[in-house]
């Protein structure tokens, strides 16, 4: 079953997020979706987020799955946190001109007040071009509620 991701900061003073933001003009637009145990994002590669020659950047990948994760702790893990590690693997080049981009995140542990995400990025063709480890450091939902304006898991996934 899948279901759209709400994003409840849309509208909110001061929000620009270059991940996620539909209004940030320089932004990746990022729209999430909730298929089973993970959360899933469609994006459509741009030439100006390109590196080399026809090819989307390997920073630009890595803000993906960065966002993604981050996306993850909101909707399924009912916080909000901080990104401590993350490791990319890249496997193929992420051709622009192979059109939408499927990007993955799954919950692989969690301990404590660390959750570890795996996050695939595959192009229209289903080719895993890179992927990562996200390991997240989690805020207590209450604290994430009152300092990072975490509005609750329920606004989310309505």
């Amino acid at each position: 079953m899948t279901r759209s991701i709400n994003n409840p900061f849309r509208g909110m003073e001061g929000y620009n997020c270059f991940g996620c933001s539909p209004e940030n003009a320089y932004g990746l637009k990022m729209h999430f979706e909730e298929e089973g145990d993970e959360v899933v994002s469609r994006w459509n590669p741009d030439k100006k987020f390109q590196g080399f020659t026809g090819v989307l950047h390997g920073g630009i990948q890595a803000t993906l799955m960065d966002e993604l994760a981050s996306w993850f702790v909101f909707a399924k893990l009912g916080t909000a946190g901080v990104t401590a590690r993350m490791e990319v693997t890249y496997h193929k080049p992420v051709k622009i001109s192979r059109g939408p981009l499927v990007l993955r995140a799954r919950l692989s542990e969690q301990r404590h007040r660390l959750a570890v995400m795996k996050v695939t990025l595959t192009d229209a063709e289903g080719t895993l071009c890179s992927e990562a480890v996200v390991e997240y450091f989690l805020f207590p939902p209450e604290k994430a509620r009152q300092e990072l304006l975490y509005p609750g898991q329920e606004y989310f996934l309505r």
